[in-house]
């Protein structure tokens, strides 16, 4: 491995992990993100279950035009 080629990939993954990080910063103060339609939340007594389908789709979908993008050039 070249290193051009490291250090792109140390570049990338270090700006994926400050995207992360601002996620999981900023996440609680988006109102819709982990409430959209297809989010299912099945509460019971002493359980909840909660899987954020339809988030989980559309932050795939964006991570994955964000790093074609980046890969393209």
């Amino acid at each position: 491995m070249e290193l051009s080629s490291l250090g792109k990939t140390l570049l990338v993954l270090g700006v994926l992990l400050v995207v992360l990080g601002a996620a999981l910063w900023l996440g609680p103060k988006v109102p819709f993100l982990g409430r959209l339609p297809g989010d299912i939340v099945i509460k019971r007594e002493n359980f909840t279950l909660y899987f954020p389908l339809t988030t989980m789709l559309l932050l795939s979908l964006l991570a994955t035009l964000l790093l074609n993008l980046l890969w393209r050039r």
